[in-house]
């Protein structure tokens, strides 16, 4: 290393003053910039909107040579240069939506030291024209943002992120700073582990955590049975709160989502990564330049994008981690004043979490026909494909699993890849490594990654289910101590000042008083999910044990979805009617308020959480009253289950009996205890391979395959990797 020069607090802040105009340092910022001047690498990690990006700006600027900052999107990189060039800072990025000769002028100028900071992505490294033009350049720091990317077991990972260790290798007089607002502790470890920091002759690195605290974020989950409730709460949020971002899944529902709100009058912009660049840099830049801007996005967009008042910002579909959902949320009330955060949960959303988890961590036989299809196509000579031809010629359903399968063969060393110009394509060709043992690793660390990605949804559906204080479960989630265990500003603590509230209806009174007599009559020995299969009297074989199917509320609310008993649930759970027990079971309870309720003792108001005095109806219910399922036998344990997923078989049962109540048929019509015993022995994932099991035919197949093969998704185990991987 250089020798370094040593700041004083007052220099540093004179600094501050006249490249940023602030007067003082926001907290963890100063300490982390002095750090990193005094010759350290550091890695820090800070709450979205607290000014990380300002540290690695700063200390880039007072120090020697050019600062390279690698950076995960196009619009972060925008956002972040058209902020440094109106200070009269030289920044300027490196990415595909510039043209050859764009490009081939800001290497120019990059090689001439015309530049203090150039942001590019992770994939700009595999090109060799940009790795020539990095050798040429003094680079003093080398700073990797959003550096969660860089762990194969954080919630966004990339795998062009690996090859940075190789890149700073390159660069041992560089001083190094990781950087990002979402990392538990045993990311931070593998960030620092992956980019090689502390690896002689590195020393090893600064680690800086400052406080996730975000105590002007108002946390409500709201528990939305249809798209018109959820609808409805979207419409609220902007009518209330006019500038913010709602969160989907993918691109096709912000393209739905932001097409039914364009009647709010706000004309809500649209915003994922399918879109052409240029299509994206408008949507960004009246998102920037607007007073009361909407936004309907995937996770694409936010990322580093620097505006300071929003005030809300609403998930329409489940997040895939806490790590992202906080992150996400993060993003309003960066100037400190009460911004809402609403997630509006479906269980059925989580479907689609489960299939990102899937498609991201392929199985060890979609992998190996990936790298037989390699070696065939590229036999002869490299190969220029997208991520969505590749997922087509080896047969995956989506690019994200082609991608992810790409990526294990590149670290492997079987495959080298380049990209192209757009970064639409990239071209493959074979290293010459063909040994089955080298990538039987890699494969292991695929199989582990997808069980880490389950947990992570897990963990956020914990968070979702959360009885206590959602500020103090999110600090705990990423290890800090010393927090509240109270807040004054989400659901769980407070009201929710968004909701109206009322007395209940004559309707809504008779819903309660039968739920609430429900979990008295259970005595305070089971869990919510055990008193909504009471309630719609769902046949079970564990209820059947414990004798709940014999009391006197079984089936009373059978006509009620599922999702809408578990949100009156929550409610009523809110209004202290019920209290949650100790313990891992988390048994319901009436509390004296709920004996109260339940008598009509007591004023009692209450948001009440579905559109009317019962649940939505859905087409069965509209055209034809439903029966109690108690009008059904019971369907006995199937013989010889050996070997069959429990779970699975107890989720087709619930399945089945939900069939027989919509279509008016005895339960075995849908589909028999033996069609049910093997479709959990087997665990088929294709149409083809259901339509082998016994006792399914062309009709069946066509009448409930596909909901199989999303309940077997979302219900089956994860894939095992074989212990050995069968030779290509």
């Amino acid at each position: 290393m250089d020798a370094v020069r040593t700041w004083s607090d007052a220099e540093l802040r004179a600094e501050l003053a006249r490249h940023f105009g602030f007067a003082t340092f926001r907290g963890g910022q100063a300490e982390a910039v002095l750090e990193v001047l005094a010759g350290s690498d550091v890695l820090l990690v800070m709450p979205t909107g607290s000014g990380k990006s300002l540290c690695y700006q700063l200390a880039g600027l007072l120090m020697p040579g050019v600062t390279v900052v690698v950076s995960p999107l196009i619009a972060l990189m925008k956002d972040q240069v058209d902020g440094l060039v109106q200070r009269g800072i030289a920044a300027t990025s490196l990415n595909s939506s510039l043209g050859g000769n764009e490009m081939d002028a800001r290497l120019h100028d990059l090689r001439a030291g015309r530049y203090k900071l150039v942001y590019v992505s992770p994939e700009r490294f595999r090109n060799a024209r940009f790795r020539a033009t990095l050798a040429q350049v003094p680079v003093g720091l080398f700073t990797v943002d959003e550096a969660h990317c860089v762990s194969q077991w954080g919630h966004d990972f990339r795998p062009d992120y690996l090859h940075l260790r190789e890149v700073l290798q390159m660069l041992p007089r560089a001083r190094a700073m990781a950087v990002t607002a979402t990392a538990t502790p045993a990311v931070r470890d593998d960030i620092v582990k992956q980019l090689g920091l502390g690896v002689a002759p590195r020393a090893a690195p600064c680690v800086r955590v400052h406080g996730f605290a975000r105590p002007n974020l108002h946390l409500v989950v709201t528990r939305t049975p249809t798209h018109g409730v959820k609808l409805a709460r979207v419409r609220q949020m902007i009518a209330a709160q006019r500038r913010g971002i709602v969160y989907c899944a993918t691109r096709r529902m912000t393209e739905r989502v932001g097409a039914l709100l364009a009647d709010t009058g706000l004309k809500p912009l649209v915003y994922h990564g399918a879109m052409p660049d240029a299509d994206r840099a408008r949507a960004q830049e009246r998102f920037m330049s607007e007073s009361d801007p909407v936004v309907v996005a995937t996770n694409a967009f936010g990322m580093g994008v620097d505006r300071k008042d929003l005030r809300f910002v609403a998930h329409w579909d489940v997040p895939g981690s806490v790590e992202s959902f906080y992150q996400e949320v993060g993003r309003a009330g960066r100037d400190g004043a009460l911004a809402w955060c609403e997630l509006l949960f479906n269980y059925a959303d989580v479907r689609t979490q489960v299939f990102f988890i899937e498609g991201g961590s392929p199985a060890a036989a979609d992998v190996l026909r990936l790298w037989d299809e390699v070696k065939r196509r590229c036999a002869v000579s490299p190969v220029a494909l997208t991520g969505e031809e590749w997922a087509a010629v080896a047969g995956f359903k989506h690019e994200i699993g082609a991608r992810s399968a790409l990526a294990l063969l590149e670290r492997a060393g079987f495959i080298a890849r380049s990209a192209d110009a757009g970064y639409r394509k990239c071209t493959v060709k074979l290293t010459g490594l063909d040994d089955p043992a080298l990538l039987k690793p890699h494969l292991d660390g695929l199989a582990h990654k997808r069980r880490l990605d389950r947990q992570r949804l897990d963990d956020l559906l914990a968070y979702v289910d959360q009885t206590g204080c959602r500020h103090a479960y999110l600090l705990k989630y990423f290890g800090e101590t010393g927090y509240a265990r109270h807040c004054t500003v989400c659901d769980r603590c407070v009201s929710r000042p968004l909701a109206p509230r009322a007395a209940p209806t004559e309707g809504q009174w008779l819903a309660i008083q039968k739920l609430l007599s429900c979990v008295g009559r259970m005595q305070g020995r089971h869990d919510a999910q055990r008193v909504v299969q009471v309630l719609r009297g769902e046949t079970d074989a564990r209820l059947r044990q414990l004798g709940l199917d014999k009391l006197s509320t079984y089936g009373l609310l059978a006509d009620w979805p599922a999702e809408s008993l578990r949100a009156l649930l929550d409610t009523l759970r809110v209004e202290n009617c019920l209290s949650v027990g100790a313990g891992a079971e988390q048994p319901l309870a009436l509390t004296p308020f709920g004996r109260l309720v339940v008598q009509r003792q007591t004023a009692f108001e209450l948001a009440w959480p579905v559109r009317s005095d019962g649940p939505p109806p859905s087409p069965a219910t509209s055209r034809m009253p439903r029966r109690k399922s108690a009008s059904y036998p019971s369907v006995p344990a199937p013989p010889g289950s050996s070997g069959v997923n429990q779970r699975l078989l107890q989720a087709l049962k619930a399945w089945r009996t939900e069939q027989s109540l919509r279509r008016h048929c005895p339960a075995f019509q849908v589909l028999t205890n033996a069609v049910i015993a093997s479709l959990a022995r087997e665990v088929p994932c294709t149409l083809d391979a259901v339509s082998k099991i016994s006792g399914i035919g062309p009709v069946t197949l066509n009448r409930y395959g596909p909901d199989l093969l999303r309940l077997i998704a979302l219900e089956g185990p994860l894939e095992q990797l074989p212990a050995q991987s069968r030779t290509p």
